[in-house]
């Protein structure tokens, strides 16, 4: 059962992920202001570094498990979005975006998906 449930949630924690790095990465920063008010106080690089780290992730989720190599990167992928979305609750809070809603979910699932992530090591 906790492999099903590590599947599903880690499916869709990928492709989150995966597409939200992706679109850090090759996006303007004028493209991405309307998907992200915290945008303009970032370092343009820092945000791309964070598409990047968010893209890695994705692949650790999925990969070490499908293939059984390396399989401790799942759960430290898993925890690494738990860090990362403390890291964004803080900015959202910090600025004038206060809202927190989909990066609460995100964590919550992230630390949902480490438990059964770490039956793999």
């Amino acid at each position: 059962m906790a492999i099903i449930v590590y599947w599903i949630v880690a499916g869709l924690l990928a492709s989150f992920y995966l597409y939200a790095g992706v679109v850090k990465v090759v996006r303007s920063r004028d493209l991405l202001r309307p998907m992200m008010a915290w945008v303009d106080r970032v370092p343009l690089p820092a945000v791309r570094g964070l598409g990047v780290v968010e893209v890695l992730g994705a692949v650790g989720l999925l990969l070490p498990p499908a293939t059984g190599l390396a399989t401790w990167l799942a759960p430290a992928a898993a925890i690494g979005f738990v860090l990362l979305q403390i890291g964004a609750i803080t900015v959202h809070l910090t600025g004038r975006d206060r809202r927190v809603g989909l990066n609460v979910g995100l964590l919550a699932a992230a630390a949902a998906a480490s438990w059964p992530a770490a039956g793999w090591l």
